[in-house]
């Protein structure tokens, strides 16, 4: 539910609200507008109903918000986030933030590079997995803090904020201390337990969709983030499994303009994963800013061929700087900027 305020409320008519709202064990979030603030109420349904909430004092209309993901919706929130990532980049809005980094990080000397190469290009945050969820437990499983500990070292001589995923909800604490943004993976995406709490962090949450899930189902996973507390969620779409198999998976680019005609939250698309063929990462990098996207991810390895990971969709620095120019053109040609 949604209250919306007069342009004339008091403070002490906020908390008022607010205070109330808490004691009946509601969840209360305060949405402060240029011309009108609102405060959305997450609760039993029946409750909020009975509450005589165009009574009270500087309250001048009552919503309902019928999408099932509250927070996340635009009924909630009509203009579009834009999220602090850290260091006074924000994504959202008219300029388009590039993530991009090797798929693990693999040694020190190795991130740092890549670190700087990617920076110079354009990117404005360092990806690299240090816990790496793999589909063969025999598989290079990341280096874990180690990791974490080169890429806050690349962060310290670039200035790229870091980017990394989070697996298990014991490692918390060591990504808030190395870590940017929070990223959930794919196969997270519905591990409601971790989703709950990131939702309790104050860290930027980059929220993949799963292979598997509606856009519907992909909004109510950033509702669990949200409705913890944490308003800082990002969208990424990474594509989803179809019957195609020359991809290695549907890059849906149609979620792009479709969630943004559902939710507020800023939408990074992935064509590194979307598509699995570092061939088609540049092509697709341009539809999805023609598409509407707000970031990029991807992935970046100076020698692929030996890449302990997803050689086969990384590019070379080369082809990055070459893309992200060309990027540059279509971003122009939309009215925005990379």
């Amino acid at each position: 539910m949604i209250i919306v305020l007069k342009p004339n409320i008091t403070q002490e008519q906020v908390e008022h609200i607010m205070d109330k709202m808490d004691k009946l064990g509601l969840k209360p979030w305060l949405s402060e507008g240029v011309e009108r603030s609102i405060i959305g109420v997450i609760g039993e349904e029946d409750m909020l109903r009975a509450l005589p909430l165009e009574g009270f004092p500087g309250v001048e209309q009552v919503l309902a918000i019928l999408k099932p993901y509250k927070l996340a919706s635009l009924e909630y929130k009509k203009k579009p986030s834009h999220i602090d990532m850290g260091g006074g980049v924000k994504i959202g809005g008219k300029h388009i933030s590039i993530m991009a980094g090797p798929c693990a990080v693999e040694n020190r000397d190795m991130i740092i590079d890549i670190a700087q190469i990617v920076k110079d290009a354009g990117a404005v945050c360092l990806r690299g997995g240090a816990f790496k969820p793999r589909t063969s437990p025999y598989s290079f499983q990341g280096l874990g803090e180690e990791g974490l500990k080169y890429m806050a070292e690349a962060r310290e001589k670039t200035g790229l904020l870091v980017v990394t995923e989070l697996m298990d909800i014991r490692n918390i604490a060591m990504f808030e201390k190395y870590v940017d943004v929070i990223q959930i993976g794919a196969r997270n995406m519905s591990n409601f337990n971790l989703l709950k709490e990131v939702g309790k962090t104050t860290k930027p949450v980059l929220l993949k969709r799963g292979i598997a899930n509606t856009l519907e189902e992909f909004l109510m996973s950033a509702e669990y983030v949200l409705a913890g507390g944490n308003p800082n969620v990002i969208l990424c779409e990474r594509g989803i499994r179809t019957f195609e198999t020359f991809t290695r998976n549907t890059l849906d680019l149609n979620a792009v303009p479709a969630l943004k005609s559902l939710s507020h939250l800023p939408v990074v698309v992935d064509p590194s994963h979307g598509t699995g063929r570092w061939g088609m990462v540049e092509a697709m990098s341009m539809a999805a800013i023609a598409a509407g996207c707000d970031g990029l991810m991807v992935e970046v390895h100076p020698n692929p061929e030996d890449a302990f990971s997803d050689g086969d969709q990384s590019l070379l620095p080369k082809k990055f700087e070459a893309m992200v120019t060309r990027c540059r053109k279509v971003a122009h040609a939309v009215g925005r900027d990379i």
